[in-house]
């Protein structure tokens, strides 16, 4: 479940050239290839993964059934990561990440122990960070969100090697340059920085409480604060020297939800509206590029492809709606889901 509302990974691909097999490297891996996910949280029942392709031509709404039968994801969908042909689906209500192919979603493996609420993870050198918000409280966020960790997931073996404990809510988490970073909800101002290599925490860097969506661009991390008592805004941390300034948002744009970053731009929502301004910019933008009328409550969100992608969480308890839009505004198409759709996640 989302702390901000309920309770939010673009691989690279490597072209060569070959004098006996051109052709066979340009064939799909599987047929959900050349396309993206659509993570469905679920309400109390199980969550569910929707793949379209790029072209939207094909279109598979509940992708995981579809290739394992009766085998169930798990309760409360929350985050999907990579690893080669490998895709890791976190079902943080069934504390279970499940291991699939990601071009045919074949179940290759379940990992179910030492896990305690997963939230998001990661990978560096064949072992996965994954949060765990072990006994956090939705209901009381004061209590219970000191005891959470980041499992050490060894992939060879998919087994917990170890848990760095975080004396913080868990939950955000981001890769670069050997670092890993966490964002947490609520209480800590605090980014939390660990160093893999010795599976210890750094000195914190002071950005602010209410911090959730971050991404990197050119060594700084920019991060979505979106407190309830204050301005929404951006603070940006320079990763060399950790230090950080912001760009506070007017109050047209408080309760910003999300953040991404796609090429040289930020973009950023509030509400159902999308809003766009350079990388390297100093203030904010008030003029929305999208304003998705259909969408009465965000719960997705990327920037991808030369497109916008946007989710309706619905009514928690039946299917929902995806959004496609381009950078002129236009939607370019709608996709049935599941239910809660949180997520989107590209595979190509």
């Amino acid at each position: 479940m989302k702390f901000s509302k309920l309770f939010l990974i673009a691989l690279s691909v490597s072209l060569f050239v070959s004098c006996s097999n051109d052709d066979e490297s340009n064939e799909p891996k599987g047929i959900y290839d050349n396309g993206f996910f659509i993570l469905n949280e679920g309400s109390s029942g199980q969550g569910t993964v929707s793949f379209s392709s790029d072209d939207f031509n094909a279109f598979t709404k509940d992708a995981y059934t579809t290739a394992n039968g009766t085998d169930l994801l798990g309760k409360y969908a929350q985050n999907i990561f990579f690893d080669g042909d490998r895709a890791y689906i976190i079902a943080g209500g069934s504390n279970v990440i499940n291991v699939v192919n990601r071009y045919t979603f074949k179940l290759i493996a379940k990992i179910e122990t030492g896990l305690a609420t997963p939230r998001y993870g990661v990978v560096k050198d064949g072992k996965a960070y994954v949060t765990n918000a072990n006994t956090y409280s939705y209901i009381n966020p004061t209590t219970g969100n000191t005891d959470d960790y980041v499992a050490v997931i060894n992939l060879a073996t998919n087994t917990v090697d170890t848990k760095i404990a975080l004396n913080a809510t868990a939950n955000r988490i981001l890769l670069e340059n050997g670092k890993l970073y966490i964002t947490e909800p609520y209480n800590n101002d605090k980014l939390l920085v660990i160093n893999p290599s010795t599976n210890t925490l750094e000195t914190p860097v002071t950005i602010g409480t209410s911090a959730d969506c971050m991404d990197v661009k050119d060594g700084v991390l920019y991060i979505l604060r979106s407190p309830s008592s204050d301005r929404s805004e951006i603070v940006k941390v320079k990763l060399s020297d950790k230090t950080t300034s912001k760009i506070t948002f007017p109050e047209a744009l408080d309760g910003a939800g999300y953040l991404d970053i796609y090429n040289d731009k930020v973009y950023y929502t509030v509400s159902n509206s999308v809003y766009a301004i350079n990388s390297s910019a100093t203030t904010a933008s008030t003029t929305a590029i999208v304003t998705a009328a259909s969408v009465a409550n965000l719960y997705g969100f990327a920037v991808n492809n030369n497109r916008i992608y946007m989710a309706d969480s619905g009514n928690y308890t039946s299917d929902s709606k995806a959004y496609i839009y381009n950078f002129n505004g236009v939607l370019e198409k709608e996709l049935m889901v599941g239910i809660a759709p949180n997520g989107f996640y590209f595979n190509n």
